[in-house]
């Protein structure tokens, strides 16, 4: 019997909000939610930006003045607008009207010698044969040179690229906890990966509680987040700007070190450990490993996901010098203007000139569908399969290929296998990569096009989440996964709302590309799809929560569904009572620096098993011979 992985818990942050009970998606879609959902979000988002604040529990604004629920819409809700999604890049990053950046100058002598002073213990080592040096005391020398000199002085331009998604202004994961000079993309891991795990309504230790503690895995990984001074960013321009490098920069620099800071702060797993790179598709390569052994039975609960945080002068010069990025001018052509919106830079399948980048941290949490069933976890939904497949020869290494049309016909076939034809052609979706690219935009629609011909589908719903939160890069997957569970539980298609019209060349025949949100009633299938740069396509069939429950109430009957539900309620009224403090800002972020240290000294170890005085349960070690009948 194969165990179905249930997402039963889903944390994080990117330029919409929250991910948690779908704070962020709601953002996207405010004006078609309802009105208690769409107070709520307008007061979640004023807490995560600090425009609200509990006191003697009471909500206060930043002046300390009373301000009741239904207020805070009419008093910051332009605010909260403005300060979330696609936006100018604020300066918190760095300054886009005047990046800072190194002028080299050749500088020549006017008359013999170019003549300078400076401080002794300035002068370079070795000191140039040319350079004729006189000491003028108190620690001063002059130096005079008579041939050109190289010099790289401060300067600043005017960045081409100013827009980005970004984390809702006012939003910074360091101050919730002793960050530790970390970079942002793991102080993000760390607030996304608390949320995904308090959206559980389960307390983590009762989970280990059931299982032994090798059955959980940690599934992560960055791209090129880690680009900040604290990470690899200041490790290579250190001695270029005249600083030292700090013993941090390399380590915290890795891509593996979300998984890393999960595993030692967050949950202190002993279990699977993975990170999987694949470019764009990243958190579903992550996704598919976590799956697969959820499948085979090696693990029982999984954390997965990514964290980035490239909103950096380096990272964005080199997307945009590869003409990947939307720049001014492009933009002011496309819209025949002078001036650009920057809240519309990212146009999946649209008239576009090139993707907008951004910044998120995702995480699910997954548990076989029989550990649900006994703690009564909360049905987000089930992932069926996860497929990746790779582009074979091509001509560019960043071009698109046809790797990305096995993943979607194995994907749809599952899908059609699973819940029938009239599923498929009815209630099925797609997330799209939708990177805002010319050539991503006709390259991806013919897929979907050619798919839907060969399963009779017609009039299929497509939505592109990077048109309102920008590629995120590592986990840009984890904001359409954020994204199809949103749709799951409000029934609203979000159209892409930033695009005119669907561009001539896409090839829509088939597809139902909306420039509106919309309500879609009842949907089973979500189909997340993923075209990295290198050949990296994954696609990922997400079920959703009511086909999850028939399907678990199929296997294991009515008696023991009743037995959940009632569990269910424990665990939802859980659920209910950390949602209320996360949208007071509150988010009691895990965080266990040095706590809960393992005693070595006290592993208990023989032919069978290992147990740990702090683990519940034991780690039974291979009873037998795979291998049996090679022997």
């Amino acid at each position: 019997m194969t165990s179905l992985p249930v997402v039963i818990g889903m944390g994080g942050i990117n330029a919409a909000g929250r991910t948690s009970f779908h704070q962020g998606f709601r953002r996207i879609v405010i004006d078609k939610i309802n009105a208690q959902a769409r107070e709520e979000t307008f007061v979640g988002l004023a807490s995560l930006m600090k425009l609200v604040s509990m006191k003697d529990d009471q909500l206060v604004d930043q002046d300390g003045n009373v301000i009741a629920v239904n207020e805070v819409e009419a008093k910051f809700g332009q605010q909260i607008l403005d300060g979330t999604l696609i936006r100018k890049i604020e300066k918190n990053h760095f300054d886009v009207d005047a990046t800072h950046w190194h002028q080299k100058m050749n500088i020549r002598p006017t008359d013999s010698n170019i003549s300078f002073e400076l401080r002794t213990k300035e002068l370079p080592h070795p000191l140039p044969h040319t350079w004729l040096v006189t000491d003028l005391g108190d620690g001063n020398v002059r130096v005079e040179i008579p041939e050109e000199l190289t010099v790289f002085h401060d300067a600043y331009r005017d960045n081409p690229i100013k827009a980005a998604g970004q984390m809702p202004t006012g939003f910074e994961p360091g101050t919730l906890y002793n960050s530790h000079y970390q970079p942002r993309g793991l102080q993000a891991t760390i607030f996304a990966a608390t949320d995904a795990i308090r959206s559980t309504g389960i307390e983590w230790d009762a989970i280990l509680d059931k299982i032994s503690p090798d059955q959980v895995g940690t599934y992560s990984a960055s791209i090129v987040g880690q680009m900040q001074q604290e990470g690899l960013g200041g490790l290579l321009k250190s001695r270029l700007t005249g600083s030292r490098v700090s013993t941090k920069q390399l380590a915290l620099g890795l891509n593996s070190m979300s998984t890393d800071f999960i595993n030692a702060y967050v949950t202190g797993n002993v279990g699977t450990t993975s990170t999987s790179s694949g470019a764009c598709a990243t958190f579903l390569y992550n996704l598919q490993s976590a799956v697969q052994d959820i499948q085979a039975g090696r693990v029982r609960v999984a954390v997965v996901g990514s964290a980035e945080a490239p909103i950096t002068p380096e990272v964005i010069e080199g997307f945009g010098n590869m003409s990947a990025l939307a720049n001014e001018k492009s933009l002011q052509k496309l819209d025949q203007s002078e001036t650009v919106d920057h809240r519309r830079t990212s146009r999946p399948f649209g008239n576009n000139c090139g993707f907008t980048i951004g910044e998120a941290a995702q995480f699910v949490v997954l548990m076989d569908d029989e550990l649900a069933l006994e703690m009564g976890a909360k049905v987000l939904a089930s992932v069926a399969g996860v497929f990746v497949n790779a582009d074979g020869y091509k001509k560019s290494i960043t071009a698109p290929g046809p790797g990305n049309y096995i993943t979607m016909a194995k994907s749809v076939a599952l899908a059609q296998h699973i819940l029938g034809k009239e599923s498929l052609q009815e209630r099925s979706f797609i997330l799209a990569h939708g990177s805002s690219t010319p050539q991503n935009r006709t390259t991806e629609s013919l897929i979907y096009d050619r798919i839907a011909t060969s399963f009779d589908i017609n009039n299929w719903p497509v939505a592109a989440p990077k048109a309102f939160v920008g590629h995120t890069i590592g986990p840009a997957s984890g904001d359409q996964m954020a994204m199809a569970l949103g749709i799951f539980s409000d029934n609203i298609m979000p159209g892409i709302t930033t695009i005119d019209k669907i561009a001539d060349d896409v090839h829509s025949d088939r597809l139902n590309i909306a420039i509106e949100h919309w309500h879609c009633g009842d949907m089973d299938t979500a189909f997340i799809n993923s075209k990295g740069f290198g050949g990296n396509n994954a696609t990922a069939v997400v079920l959703s929560p009511k086909v999850t429950i028939a399907m678990m109430k199929k296997r294991y009957g009515e008696q023991a569904m009743n037995e959940y539900e009632q569990k269910l309620v424990l665990v939802e009224q859980a659920q209910n009572e950390y949602r209320q403090r996360a949208n007071q800002g509150q988010f009691d972020v895990i965080y266990k620096f040095g706590e809960g240290l393992l005693d070595e000294n006290e592993i208990e170890i023989n032919d069978h098993s290992l147990s740990f005085k702090e683990f519940k349960n034991k780690i039974s070690l291979p009873a037998e011979n795979p291998f049996a009948d090679m022997m």
